[in-house]
């Protein structure tokens, strides 16, 4: 097993092409290919100058990883300035084979053979420096194999260590994993196998269900499946419970389908048996809880969100979750900016407070939301005067501007002040000086007027006598 690598060195340059002084280097690009040539080209590796403005003779290195041994590659550079603006590629091109770093022995598949359970087996394999400088590393791989000695590395020019790997089975059953070696930037992959062998009696293990498994129907068929192993193989396998058994022959790994469950606690007991009848059983107490969905339905013209605590509600995102029956969800509903909240309905529940739920079947909660409107009041006139508004907000002074829900009737109040008087309404299709009723469904503007009163004051005088009247007036 090998790792091809091939090492390009060049000269800083220092200059611009118009011999100005080179100030803005940022990278290089070194081209590379198996033809003469390779630049420009679309294979290339950048690498980040290391000051923008390089002393002279200052050399650079870089070294090309991944590469097939043995094959000659082109390499040709170019530099980059800040601007993104790339020098004419080098000339002439170099070129080299390309060599690996290290190589790591055997190169083959690997078999540790068979290994009984409890016990392990080692191999070696023997990593080689073959650069021209030190090699660092290390071996990994994945259980049931394991890295016992020789990793992590560090090998002068021309050494050697060797890496024990050990096969420790955990079950009876064939076993391959990948060893990697990784050193110098590359990656060196092995295969290696082995099978574990059960030299005891049978073994009976349940993997699933959990013990306390969850369902969404009120008479589930469980699946029940596991493993069983033995020296000799294991021949029949059966499953019983207080509803039901069954039987699946001639296998180590089973699934036994269509178990009955009662609500509430289910013991459940499986016996292997191999074939010269030595039998072993595994128990498991698997409690049976029917889940339900429960659905959250937004409606009106408004929006809003819903969210419920426990589970997984949160309108928008999810308005359908399923959750186990007695579970109590607290829904939460949160009008949108220009939206208010009208109420529940489903559910048992009703009001604009939390929405209390305990879930004993399928469930469906509606949330309504209805848009809000503005109601604007505007005082004219030079008299003074109040407007009061039910329900709502307007106290004009104090506010003359209110958000209502759609279809809200709102009856607006005016009262003058000392020495004015109301003149009327105009807008939100009011008039005169009665109270105003304003059904809001849109944004709505009502203005009330207000005039002063003045005192008019006639005097009579001389010897005779007489009477004046005046139109209007008092």
């Amino acid at each position: 097993m090998e790792a091809g690598i091939l090492d390009a060195s060049w000269i800083a340059p220092t200059t611009n092409t118009d011999g100005s002084p080179l100030t803005d280097l940022a990278s290089y690009r070194v081209y590379y290919g198996p033809a003469d040539s390779p630049c420009p080209g679309p294979t290339f590796l950048e690498v980040a100058s290391p000051t923008p403005s390089p002393a002279p003779d200052q050399p650079v290195a870089f070294r090309l990883r991944g590469l097939s041994t043995g094959f000659l590659y082109y390499v040709s550079v170019t530099a980059v300035n800040t601007s993104s603006y790339e020098s004419d590629c080098s000339t002439p091109t170099a070129s080299a084979g390309a060599h690996f770093s290290f190589a790591v022995t055997p190169a083959g598949p690997v078999d540790f053979g068979s290994v009984n359970l409890g016990a392990f087996a080692d191999q070696t394999f023997v990593v080689r420096n073959a650069s021209v400088g030190t090699v660092s590393g290390s071996a990994s791989i994945s259980a049931p194999f394991s890295i016992v000695s020789g990793s992590p590395f560090t090998l002068a020019v021309g050494a050697s260590q060797t890496v024990t790997v050990r096969f420790s089975p955990t079950a009876s059953a064939a076993a391959t994993a990948n060893v990697n070696f990784t050193a110098d930037g590359d990656t060196i992959p092995g295969i290696v196998t082995g099978t574990g062998t059960d030299t005891t009696p049978p073994t009976v293990a349940i993997t699933s269900p959990t013990s306390n498994p969850t369902y969404s129907t009120t008479a589930p068929l469980l699946t029940l499946e596991g493993t069983a192993s033995d020296n000799v193989g294991v021949t029949e396998v059966t499953w019983t419970n207080g509803l039901g058994s069954g039987t699946a022959s001639g296998t180590t790994s089973w699934t036994a389908s269509g178990i009955a469950l009662q609500v509430g606690t289910n013991m459940l007991t499986v016996t292997a048996r191999d074939a010269a009848s030595n039998t072993a059983t595994a128990s498991l107490a698997v409690t049976f809880t029917p889940i339900f969905a429960l659905t959250v339905s937004p409606s009106g013209e408004g929006t809003g969100t819903v969210t419920g605590t426990p589970g997984d509600i949160n309108c928008g995102a999810s308005c359908t979750a399923s959750l186990a029956s007695g579970t109590v969800v607290v829904l939460t509903a949160t009008p949108s900016a220009g939206s208010v909240f009208l109420g529940w309905s489903g559910g048992g529940c009703t009001g604009t407070g939390p929405c209390t739920v305990t879930m004993s079947a399928a469930t469906t909660v509606t949330a309504t939301f209805t848009p809000t409107f503005l109601l604007t009041v505007t005082r004219s006139g030079a008299g003074t005067g109040t407007v009061t508004g039910t329900p709502g907000d307007i106290n004009c002074g104090a506010a003359c501007t209110a958000s209502f829900a759609s279809g809200t009737v709102v009856v607006l109040t005016a009262t003058p002040g000392a020495s004015s008087v109301f003149m009327g309404w105009s807008g939100g299709g009011c008039t005169g000086t009665g109270s105003c009723t304003v059904t809001v469904s849109a944004a709505t503007a009502v203005t009330a007027s207000f005039a002063p009163i003045f005192t008019l004051t006639i005097g009579r005088s001389g010897e005779g006598t007489g009477t004046v009247m005046s139109i209007p007036g008092d």
